[in-house]
This record gives structure tokens, sequence and C-alpha cells, in this order.
């Protein structure tokens, strides 16, 4: 097996702002707070304790009480939910779309991260208790982003309608794209707890929601996992105050407006709303927008004065819904959070919060990014060795490692660099001579020059395109087996769904993720499934 490691920053797959976050870049260092290394923990847990309001962590234990009443709870869990009223205990926290039987694999490595370090912090500070806390995006309405998932290379696609916030969406008709997926995976002792596992959290549940929170707490209830619907009247009861700042003085959109000025060099995950709150019902879900003294919702007739705004939001806070903006806002409310993990363009939208959660004084999480994994079996593995290959290769764009792959294994050299130099100097003699003699030779000079190196570049190709044909057999081995861990050339992780490999690794599978995955380590987890 390749023994080489890969940190993210040279996976290329990762964008420039991540891979300078992970740098800890001076000129990105006032977009956060604490890094996320073991020895900046001491520093969060001090300013979070003081920051924090210990008389939401009633709400919030009495909100989980309820919302576990109808599932079967882990002693683990329940100890968890428990300590969760206590100061002296804080949560780790990542968060997650209700992906169609969790989506792709990454699902499951943000909330091994999660349970990894709390676990990793319970050792390095034993006087404090640290909860793993699943965040479920409840409140999302992009259902096209969720309403299927990968098996295979096939797509299964629930075709459905929703136009409110998913958790609420019924689950009525999984039942026949349940008949439709048990075709594809067979009948084996895995593929059989595969599928009671889709029909107990899908067709034995009336809504998305209770549906994810089966399905997860199946998964990791053993590990203690809390998870958490944030679509709840009493939790946003205790988020009155922020929501009613966004509603009078757009704060956020003030303040976050700002600090992308600072990020001009970088792609911008997000931009703020003038008002980044919805408005949300069963089956509606639309931005609140304030228009010449009047409060709407956008695309219906629905509209409040002031005055009448203010009141549904005493009288109803469950009607109110925070965007992408406001959402970690509302998260950290409602948490003793100390640290959020994340993929990298969830980390890139935080970077550009911290001057709001300053604005508001409120305390800015830690920012980690999830662990990345490759999973890959023995006979991958073996070969990968047998061609001679890295894992820095397999992470290399295609095209350019068969052409490296090529050159390598040609007899003789495919690359002209050396010509094209030689003649760059007859033409840099020419020129000078030119342009000491008759200067309107010049134009002529340079032309040729262009039409000589254009020629050579063209046999440079030509030279390669004849010895990939030559050396074809083994330039499509390295083609199959890279397609096989980079499915559509992209990361395994954001196509797979997990189902996928416990087929034939079972029960195994997450127990082996659980050991070899370490949260703050920042390189690519190649882990060999046997």
């Amino acid at each position: 097996m390749p023994t080489d490691c890969i940190s993210y920053q040279n996976s290329g797959y990762f964008t420039p702002l991540m891979n300078d976050y992970l740098e800890q870049k001076t000129d990105l260092k006032p977009l956060y707070n604490n890094f996320p290394t073991l020895e900046n923990f001491e520093k969060q847990i001090i300013e979070k304790k003081q920051n924090f309001n210990n008389e939401n962590r009633i709400t919030l234990v009495s909100t989980l009480k309820e919302q576990y009443s109808s599932i079967e709870v882990s002693n683990s869990t329940q100890q968890n939910i428990d300590l969760l009223a206590h100061e002296n205990t804080f949560t780790i926290t990542t968060g997650h779309q209700l992906n169609l039987f969790s989506g792709p694999l990454y699902f499951l490595y943000k909330i091994i991260s999660t349970i990894n370090l709390a676990k990793e912090l319970k050792v390095t500070y034993p006087s404090y208790n640290f909860v793993p806390i699943y965040w479920m995006a409840t409140e999302d309405h992009d259902f096209e982003e969720i309403n299927y998932f990968n098996f295979r290379g096939k797509k299964f696609h629930w075709n459905a309608e929703s136009t409110g916030p998913v958790g609420r969406l019924s689950t009525e008709g999984l039942d026949d794209f349940l008949e439709i997926y048990k075709l594809e995976i067979g009948s084996s002792t895995n593929a059989n707890t595969i599928k009671k596992l889709f029909e107990d959290s899908y067709v034995k549940h009336n809504n998305l929601a209770d549906a994810t929170r089966y399905l997860a707490n199946e998964l990791f209830r053993i590990y203690g996992l809390v998870i958490l619907d944030a679509d709840n009247q009493d939790l946003k009861r205790n988020f009155i105050p922020y929501i009613k700042e966004e509603l009078l003085q757009q704060t956020s959109f003030k303040a976050v407006t700002k600090t992308i000025e600072n990020l001009k060099n970088y792609t911008i995950q997000v931009n703020p709303r003038e008002i980044n709150l919805f408005y949300i019902e069963d089956n509606l879900r639309e931005r609140i927008i304030f228009e010449n003294g009047i409060y709407k919702v956008n695309h219906t007739q629905i509209q409040f004065t002031e005055n009448e705004i203010l009141a549904l939001l005493e009288n109803s806070p469950e009607k109110f819904s925070p965007n992408v903006i406001m959402r970690p806002l509302y998260q950290e409310v409602i948490l003793p959070n100390l640290c959020y993990i994340g993929g990298g363009g969830e980390i890139g939208y935080w970077l550009e919060l911290k001057s709001f959660f300053d604005t508001v004084k409120v305390t800015f999480p830690m920012l980690l990014l999830r662990n990345s994994v490759l999973l890959t079996t023995e006979k991958e593995s073996k070969k990968a060795d047998k061609l001679n290959l890295t894992w820095s290769d397999l992470f290399s764009k295609q095209t350019a490692l068969i052409n490296r792959i090529t050159q390598k294994l040609s007899d003789y050299p495919i690359n002209f660099a050396e010509q094209k130099e030689v003649l760059r100097k007859q033409f840099d003699t020419l020129l000078q001579l030119a342009n000491h003699t008759d200067k309107s030779f010049l134009g002529a000079v340079k032309a040729q020059e262009t039409k000589q190196i254009k020629g050579l570049n063209n046999l440079e190709k030509r030279l390669l395109i004849a010895q990939k044909r030559k050396f074809h057999d083994e330039l499509q081995r390295i083609i199959d087996l890279q397609n096989e861990l980079f499915p559509n050339q992209s990361l395994q992780e954001r196509q797979a769904n997990f189902s996928e490999f416990y087929l034939e690794n079972g029960e195994h599978l997450i127990p082996k993720l659980m050991n070899q995955l370490k949260p703050l380590e920042n390189n690519f987890n190649i882990v060999v499934l046997y």
C-alpha cells in the first residue's frame, strides 16, 4: 500500500481560502477566534463559560428529552443530555442537511469528527464534559439538494414536492422508493440490515426530521451522539432578542458586508440580505423583506407593520427561521458550544461572521474542518503498489497524472523545453540584430518565433499522444483504478452513500472509521477496508 500522506492543502480539493485558513495566514486571523488546537480549547472554554446564558440549558435539555421521547435512547446519549444541564458541560457541534438516507459519505465523517473530538477533549480537560451534537438542518427548504443519493454510480431520486421546511415534509411515498432500492442491493445479511434501517427510518416515521433523527441515532447512539432539531418554539424563544435586533437594525447585513470587503481575494460563500430571516409555516419558507415601512413575506400577500411583526415574534417565535447568516448565531446562543465542525464551504461562510458575533456580543466558536476520507480496499491498494503509484499520484487530476506517467514510461523525453530554449536564444539574437539594423523587421522576427514555438508545441502534443497509444494498457489500468477511488473524478466522500460500503463491511464500518479518524490532524485519511 502507498505510504505517503496527503495534507488537505496538497490534495487539490480545497479552495485557496481553506488552504490559507489551515496555514493560519496572518490576513485571516481577524476572521476567527481561536484556531482549533488542543491547547487553544482552554481559552475557548473560559470565554464561552463567561459569555453563555446558563438559563438556556434548561430549555435545551427539556427540548431534547421531548424530541427523544419516541425513540430508543442509549445510556451514553441519555447521560450526555443530562450533562447539558451542568455549567461545566460544553458541546462540539456539526450540522448537516436532511439528505435522503444520509446522502454522501461525509455525513458520517462530520459526525465521527464531532464524537472523536469530544472524546479527545475529555481526556485533556477531565474536569469538563463535552457532548457531541448533530444539528439537523430541518428548516432548510432546498429540497432538490437532499432528495436523492448515489449508490454504485446510480442516482436514486425521491419524486416528491416540498415548499416549506424539509424537516416537516411527509415521508409518504418512500415505501415505493424503498422497493426500487431493494432490487439493487441484493439479499445478503448486510443488505437486509440496510433495508430494515431504511424502512424503520423512513417508512415508519411521518416526517423527514423524525426519520433522519432515527437514522442518525441508530448509527451513532452507542457513541453518545445527541441530535437536535432547532425548529422549536421554546428554543427560538431564547433567540427572540437577536431576531428583534435583526428586524429593527439589520445588524448582520452591516457587519458581514464589511467583512466581505476584506475577503475580496477569495470566492465569497454567501452574501447577506438586509434581513436574514425567513417566515415559515408547514408549507412555506419565504424571505422577510422590509419595504416602505412594512415587513413583507416574499412571494405572498402576508405583511406586517413593525408593531404587528414584533407582536408575532413574542407570541410565535417559531414562525421566524434564520437563514445561512443567522443560523450560526442561533446555534451559538442556544448551545454551550465550543467548536463547529464542517466542510470547506461551511467554514468559508463562518469566516464571514466573526464581526457580526462581536457586534452582538456572542462568543465566536472555533472552526474545525471535518475529517476527509478515502475508503479503499486491500485489492485496490495492492493495485496501486503494482502500478508504482503514490496516493499523491492518485489524488492528481487525471489528465495531469496520465501525462506525467506517460513521460515517465517513455524511453526518451517528450518535453521539448530544451529545444524551445535554444530556439528562443536564436530569436533573441535575431531580434537584437533587427533592432540595430531595421526595426521594421522586428514584427516578422517575432511572428516567426511564435510560429516555430507553436510548431514545437504541436509536435510535443503529437508525440505525447503516440506514446499514450503505446502504453495504452498500463495507462488504462491507472485510469480504471483512479475512477474506482474518485468516482466522476471527484472525491468519493462527495459521491457515494455509506450503504455501498456497509454491504461489504457491515457493522465493522463505523467502528473502523471511529478508530482511525483524528479530528485535529489536517490530513486526508486513507482507510483500507478488508
